[in-house]
């Protein structure tokens, strides 16, 4: 089977996507670092790696150093799909990334993105 179109985009292609949505609504790139951050458990350094590196997203999930246990509390709708009912675990977290970005875009407080 054919993999999703997605999952060979490069992340370096789509950070400056998340950081440009974040802008547009007022929000900060060390806001989007932080939910990165949080949901995959890079740092500033091993992030920047990713991105010089020119990795894909499957790639930079498959390297996360860790993924959020609370991550399974996203709920809600991205790109037309219920994030909690996603069954491909890689589309999953992708969409996890996106919401969260969205959530940030919409002014939500960094407390409830992070899901404290």
């Amino acid at each position: 089977m054919e993999k999703p179109r997605v999952f060979t985009m490069p992340f370096s292609s789509i950070y400056p996507l998340y950081i440009q949505k974040a802008e547009k609504k007022g929000r900060t790139k060390e806001e989007v670092n932080e939910i990165i951050f949080w949901l995959t458990g890079y740092d500033e350094h091993s992030l920047q790696q990713q991105i010089t590196n020119e990795v894909n997203l499957e790639t930079f999930f498959k390297q996360a150093p860790h993924i959020n246990p609370n991550s399974s509390l996203i709920k809600g709708v991205i790109c037309g799909y219920r994030v909690e009912e996603i069954e491909d675990e890689l589309m999953q977290q992708i969409r996890y990334l996106d919401k969260l970005i969205d959530e940030l875009a919409k002014g939500k407080t960094m407390q409830k993105i992070l899901r404290e």
